[in-house]
C-alpha cells in the first residue's frame, strides 16, 4: 500500500488534470442567495419554509454523507486515486456547502422569528437557544474551518511536487470536524422535529 508520501509523485492525476475552480458555481451561489432575501422579503411563510427546508435538508444530506461515507472511503484509497477524488470533489463543494450553510441557518432564523419561536417562554425557549447554538457552531466550522481547510488541501494538490504529509493531516483534520458537523446536524433534526410537533 503506498503512502501517503506518494501523494507527491507527478502523474496522470496531476495538477494539469485537475479541474480548476469553476467560477459558474459562485454565479449559483448568489442565486440561491438572491432566492432566500426574495422569500425573506415576501413574508410569504410557505416560501420561506421551503427555502429552509430545502437548504436545511440538502446541508445535512451532504455533511453526513461526507463525513460517514465519503470521509472512510477516502482514507482507504491510493493516494493518487485519493487526489484526484479531492482536486474534483473540492471545487463542486466550495461554494455549495458555505452557500447551504449561510442559506438555511438565515431562512431558519427569520422563520423561527415569523412563527414566534423567540418569544417563548422558558423552558420552551431552549429548544430554541440550543438550535441557534448549533446553527453557531457548525457556521463558524463551516466558514473558518473547512472552508479554509478545503481550500488549502486543493491547492496544495494543485502543486506540481504537493507535501503529502500536509495534506494527510489536513485531511485528518477536515474529516473529524466533517463527523463532528454531522453529529451536530443529526441533534439539530432532532430539535427540528421537537418543532414541528409543537412544542
Amino acid at each position: 500500500m503506498p503512502t501517503d508520501q506518494a501523494i507527491a509523485a507527478p502523474g496522470a492525476d496531476g495538477p494539469a488534470d485537475a479541474p480548476a475552480i469553476n467560477l459558474l458555481y459562485l454565479g449559483w451561489s448568489l442565486a440561491a442567495v438572491a432566492v432566500m432575501v426574495a422569500a425573506i422579503v415576501s413574508a410569504d411563510r410557505w416560501f420561506l419554509e421551503f427555502v429552509h427546508v430545502f437548504s436545511a435538508i440538502l446541508w445535512t444530506g451532504i455533511d453526513l454523507f461526507m463525513g460517514f461515507v465519503v470521509g472512510p472511503i477516502l482514507r482507504r484509497l491510493d493516494p493518487g486515486v485519493r487526489r484526484a477524488v479531492i482536486t474534483r470533489l473540492v471545487p463542486r463543494t466550495l461554494f455549495l456547502m458555505p452557500t447551504l450553510a449561510i442559506v438555511g441557518g438565515t431562512s431558519g432564523w427569520f422563520l423561527a422569528e415569523q412563527l414566534g419561536y423567540f418569544d417563548l417562554p422558558m423552558p420552551y425557549l431552549w429548544w430554541v437557544i440550543a438550535a441557534v447554538a448549533i446553527l453557531v457552531v457548525l457556521t463558524v466550522q463551516g466558514l473558518g474551518i473547512l472552508l479554509p481547510t478545503n481550500l488549502r488541501v486543493y491547492l496544495e494538490l494543485r502543486k506540481p511536487q504537493p507535501d503529502g504529509a500536509r495534506v494527510a493531516r489536513l485531511m485528518r483534520f477536515y474529516i473529524f470536524v466533517v463527523a463532528s458537523q454531522g453529529v451536530m446536524q443529526v441533534a439539530m433534526v432532532v430539535i427540528m422535529a421537537r418543532f414541528s410537533a409543537g412544542l
